[in-house]
């Protein structure tokens, strides 16, 4: 008898092992941040650790913004090419990919006045 509730605590044991690593993956996933898309959005990463497939969630007025995803020569330049993608929603998700993450709005010299970021994630 004594044999029997030695094996039950062992399985009983061994299923908390497995939910608590369970729970852990669970926790390492993807994270979500609400960026403040405004004219100080440039210092809005400084201080954040960001990994691939992090969510990036921009919120803002589309009748005056807009969510430009670039490269590091549009990012200097506040420009966009034909290539680069223009969110308009007001409520983009923008899943973060390896390396470094350049983000502008394009209207009316906004960029210039610093909403503008560049995230990198690894």
């Amino acid at each position: 008898m004594a044999q029997g509730r030695g094996r039950a605590g062992q399985v009983f044991a061994l299923g908390l092992l497995v939910l608590c690593l369970l729970l852990g993956a669970a926790t390492a996933g993807a994270a979500t941040y609400n960026v403040d898309w405004s004219f100080a959005a440039d210092s809005w990463s400084s201080g954040k650790s960001f990994r691939a497939g992090d969510v990036l969630v921009f919120s803002y007025n589309p009748a005056v913004h807009n969510v430009v995803a670039v490269d590091a020569g549009g990012y200097n330049s506040c420009r966009g090419s034909s290539a680069a993608y223009t969110y308009t929603s007001g409520s983009d998700h923008v899943t973060l990919v390896p390396g470094t993450n350049y983000f502008i709005c394009s209207l009316s010299g906004h960029c210039g006045l610093g909403m503008k970021m560049a995230v990198t994630a690894n």
